[in-house]
């Protein structure tokens, strides 16, 4: 049996979904965030020593990395779906390219935003306008333009291929799903219309809404 270790306000979703995407039988064990830290329990690093999510075990297996995860499931239970067939060459680059490119590109970018926006609510008063100033330098001379520039590619793409690889969803556009989700939470999309399209395609989706009906919607920590 398979079981997910689900923890709350995290990138396991998306491994929830390709799991309902292929209707495949598994076990949901769900982990609260620390209220005041907002990080994992120590309880997930009896499954992982790194303590983080999602991971996944099968049997003796232990799998942990969204996109290790994704390719195990269809490794092992794919039977051919959620990916280009082996003919398909142009697919499978642009297929494994995403895949990667999500959590070794943009996701870094993300977290940053992330790391240094959390820099002034975390500070003690006497030194937060010193954190605020470093928040806005930092977003202002290297995040926001970084994010613009990937941001542009990503709707380049998108407004010609409409998802990531084929077929719908692919283990790519899963992957994906995480990161521009968090984009489109914390800015308005008007200028990305492409990717907003794309967003408004996994909520759509049936599968999703089964991930939504069982842990609900997706959220940011922080």
């Amino acid at each position: 049996m398979i079981r997910l270790h689900h923890l709350e306000k995290s990138r396991s979703h998306r491994i929830l979904w390709l799991l309902e995407t292929l209707e495949l039988d598994y076990e949901l064990v769900e982990y609260p965030r620390d209220p005041d830290t907002h990080l994992a329990p120590e309880s997930l690093r009896r499954i992982h020593s790194l303590g983080k999510s999602p991971v996944i075990t099968d049997g003796e297996q232990t799998v942990a990395e969204s996109g290790a995860i994704i390719d195990y499931l269809l490794a092992y239970y794919g039977e051919g779906r959620c990916q280009p067939g082996a003919g398909d060459t142009r697919g499978w680059v642009d297929y494994r390219y995403w895949l990667h490119y999500a959590e070794g590109s943009l996701m870094p970018l993300l977290v940053m935003q992330l790391v240094f926006g959390q820099l002034p609510k975390q500070s003690p008063w006497l030194i937060k306008p010193i954190a605020r100033g470093i928040n806005k330098a930092v977003n202002q001379r290297f995040l926001a333009p970084q994010l613009a520039r990937h941001m542009a590619m990503i709707e380049a793409y998108l407004a010609e291929h409409r998802q990531f690889a084929s077929p719908w969803p692919s283990g790519a556009d899963i992957q994906m799903s995480f990161p521009l989700q968090a984009l489109a939470m914390t800015r308005p999309l008007d200028d990305y219309p492409a990717i907003a399209a794309f967003v408004e395609r996994i909520e759509a989706d049936a599968a999703w809404q089964r991930v939504v009906e069982r842990v609900g919607p997706l959220s940011l920590p922080g």
